[in-house]
């Protein structure tokens, strides 16, 4: 038998999703001239700002024809109204229908929510009509949160998904090796999580600006490939995400994305040009 053809890097980037600061708005000028229609802009959540302030640029680009998903910050929120008022506005202005809900990175909560799951079981979402919502993972962990807790974590938020009728997806947290994401794919995938998952890639961007949000963002064992392996280090600066997206795929038996990843999800810390012309230069357009 012949081996398989493995698929070309444009196939396996086609239907990439790609993060963009909200606040930015030559970004998000930015996304809307140089992205095609119906990609995934994903917006983030700033701590500090009126999260009020998402409903314009997410408005701009559903316009546009891309597709906007806010991310919700469970910690940040401040009141029960301020989460149903943004609810009803993300959908009634801004046309979202789809949202990523994150726990945020602060010890105290602003509000009553801690978590994720918090929000999730207000149903203020799900009333206002979005029923696609997404949910982080981290191959690699989260120092502030032992991993028994994020498997817990997880699990009860694809319970109350299944029960509540609800679109779930996962998106993960970036790496600079494909061996942790394929492992914790793995691991996910035997504890009868069958959401689809978005793989977290960085963008290409300088070893400082990389390294600087690996550390912010907890990065942990394969950050060392930035200082231990400095070719590969060039690489991933230089070349973008390649051997990554590459190793992930050889975990399948046909060289495609396994373990049903729907996508891959592009970080650009402040390098979106630089993300999006490397991607373009793939032949993804």
């Amino acid at each position: 038998m012949p081996e398989p053809i493995a698929p070309s890097l444009a196939e396996m980037l086609r239907g990439f999703s790609i993060e963009v600061n909200a606040g930015h708005a030559e970004v998000v000028k930015a996304a809307i001239l140089h992205l095609a229609a119906g990609t995934q802009v994903f917006l983030t959540w700033i701590p500090g700002v009126n999260p009020m302030s998402t409903i314009v640029p997410a408005a701009k680009l559903r316009q546009a024809g891309l597709i906007p998903v806010p991310h919700i910050a469970a910690r940040h929120l401040e009141s029960a109204a301020q989460l149903q008022q943004l609810a009803k506005r993300l959908v009634n202005e801004a046309g979202v229908d789809r949202i990523l809900i994150i726990g945020g990175d602060c010890t105290k909560p602003a509000g009553p929510y801690d978590s994720s799951l918090a929000v999730l079981q207000t149903e203020a979402f799900q009333q206002a009509g979005i029923h696609r919502i997404g949910m982080a993972g981290f191959p690699e962990g989260n120092p502030n949160i032992p991993n028994d807790v994020l498997d817990k974590a997880l699990d009860a938020k694809v319970s109350f998904g299944r029960n509540n009728g609800l679109d779930l997806f996962v998106v993960a947290q970036f790496c600079f090796k494909p061996e942790p994401i394929v492992e914790w794919l793995k691991r996910i995938r035997g504890r009868g999580i069958d959401v689809p998952v978005r793989v977290g890639l960085a963008g290409p961007a300088s070893l400082i600006t990389l390294t600087r949000y690996a550390i912010r963002c907890g990065i942990g064992n394969s950050l060392r490939v930035l200082t231990e392996h400095p070719a590969f280090a060039k690489l991933l600066s230089e070349k973008g995400p390649e051997p990554i997206i590459r190793g992930i795929a050889a975990a399948s038996s046909d060289g495609s994305l396994p373990f049903g990843i729907a996508g891959l999800h592009f970080f650009v810390f402040g390098s979106f040009r630089r993300t999006v012309d490397w991607i373009n230069t793939q032949g993804v357009r």
